[in-house]
């Protein structure tokens, strides 16, 4: 997915490693140093006692010499072994002459049933810059639509682990939130969208409301014309203060075309951390969090409340300041009603479901954890709090249920046993006992259902198409570059 015309610049020669012995690289180096020192194929081959044929033939990477005449060719051309079977490539132009040779001989220039361009001196340099250009583009994007949801679950376990091992605290997007909040004046209290449009007018842009967003985006930015595109519709499961800062995170903190999957989510947790940064700012927050804590009545939908955010915010916001600012290790999920994780993140040891990537998202929750026995819950008013005791140990958690478009969520943050006495609703008596991930927990049906039932059920499965389907293309997976394109020329006046 890398670069494409979003933000399309030159790309450098791909490079490959080499074989232990690459005939296209020795063959271009013996070229070089032949005709460096002004050598025929006939001359060189007297000096070596072979044939003009037979060094063509190595010259083009088609044959492997022996040793002896290795040896040979070192000598005749003044050079050392290793200086002939090195791997860097004499000059830019045989770098290009090689990768052009070995694009030719590979499987997908084969496929396309090409003619073979014919590697010369004559053949001028600008050509076979673009002739290797196209075939790195070319390769590019075939990667792109094979690319499998493998790839973004592997990609979300690496981004996962560096948000655990600095405990999802980043400071230098507090420091960066906490200059464009002193830059407007902010004075306390909830973040008004009065304040953020103030925000959005001191970092150079305006705004317009319109009902024809592209339906693949939450907002476009016109970087030209300094403009940000946000939807007119009120019915929208985010926090409309969330995606405007969320815009404008991306020029605060320089992003730019992300380069793979990897960056793309990398900026997006950055950009979600900075807005929270900017609903919750951090002095505030923490200030607010110590008296909670102080009085033991922790509790994330008093944050939620406080600082007239989401609860799903407000959680979120917890796991970036409860271990740097409070010493309290925590997780935190969000879980489908159908049980499969959408979002996850710890520090605090708990063992979550994970494939052989590593990734948690897309597994399923166990049945007994406060994430899925929430939704059985007739109180929808409260938080349902509730004890695990788990292989890995005893976890306190508390949880909510929210309704989206995609259905309905839950949303918990939990912490071990330890580090229970400074919440509100620690005095639940409810309990629960989980021995995932063996599979006797809740992956089998009971005894008894599967002696009745076994054999004589036979349900069609809903197809989870997005399972098997390729990663969408594209810088921004599932933008449709052509209609953000179309949007904003119909709109930029």
């Amino acid at each position: 997915m890398t670069t494409p015309a979003w933000s399309r610049t030159a790309s450098a020669v791909p490079s490959r490693q080499a074989a232990p012995l690459d005939l296209i690289s020795l063959g271009r180096r013996v070229r070089h140093l032949r005709k460096g020192k002004g050598l025929t194929l006939d001359r060189l081959g007297e000096a070596v006692g072979t044939v003009a044929s037979q060094l063509s033939l190595i010259e083009n990477g088609k044959r492997e010499p022996k040793l002896s005449l290795l040896k040979s060719l070192a000598v005749a051309l003044d050079v050392t072994i290793d200086d002939l079977l090195g791997s860097e490539p004499p000059s830019r132009r045989a770098a290009l002459e090689i990768e052009l040779e070995r694009a030719q001989r590979g499987p997908l220039y084969a496929s396309l049933g090409l003619p073979t361009v014919r590697i010369s001196s004559r053949l001028p340099l600008e050509v076979l810059e673009a002739l290797v250009g196209l075939q790195g583009e070319l390769e590019r994007r075939m990667d792109e639509q094979v690319a499998t949801p493998e790839e973004a679950r592997r990609a979300n376990a690496e981004l996962r682990a560096v948000m655990r091992e600095r405990n999802n605290y980043f400071p230098e997007i507090e420091t960066q939130a906490h200059a464009v909040l002193d830059a407007v004046g902010y004075a306390g209290g909830p973040v008004s969208q009065h304040l953020i449009a103030d925000i959005a007018a001191h970092l150079g842009f305006s705004l317009h409301h319109v009902g024809d967003l592209p339906h693949s985006t939450r907002s476009v930015t016109d970087l030209k014309n300094r403009r940000i595109y946000l939807t007119q519709s009120q019915r929208t499961d985010h926090d409309p203060r969330s995606v405007l800062l969320q815009a404008l995170g991306h020029y605060v903190l320089e992003h730019r075309t992300p380069e793979n999957y990897g960056e793309f989510l990398r900026q997006r947790v950055a950009t979600n951390y900075f807005a929270a940064a900017l609903l919750l700012p951090e002095k505030p927050t923490v200030e607010y969090l110590k008296r909670a804590k102080a009085a033991k009545e922790i509790a994330v939908e008093d944050i939620r409340d406080t600082f007239a955010v989401s609860y799903e915010t407000a959680a979120h916001r917890f796991t970036n300041l409860a271990t740097e600012h409070l010493d309290i290790r925590t997780h935190f999920q969000k879980t489908h009603k159908s049980g499969i994780i959408y979002k996850a993140y710890e520090n605090d040891g708990v063992t979550f479901p994970q494939d052989h990537t590593g990734a948690i998202e897309g597994q399923p929750s166990c049945r007994r954890w406060t994430s899925r026995v929430v939704f059985d819950v007739q109180d929808k008013f409260r938080a349902y709090n509730q004890y695990t005791d788990t292989p890995s140990g005893t976890y306190w958690c508390t949880a909510r249920t929210e309704r989206a478009a995609s259905g309905e969520f839950s949303l918990s943050i939990g912490v071990p046993y330890a580090q229970v006495k400074w919440f509100r609703g620690r005095d639940t008596d409810i309990r629960e006992t989980s021995f995932c991930p063996d599979e006797s927990c809740c992956r089998r049906p009971p005894a008894d259902l599967a002696r009745e039932w076994s054999g004589q059920a036979w349900p069609s499965a809903r197809a989870h198409s997005h399972l098997l389907a390729a990663m969408p293309p594209g810088a921004f997976p599932g933008v449709d570059e052509t209609e953000v394109y179309a949007f904003l020329a119909a709109h930029s006046g």
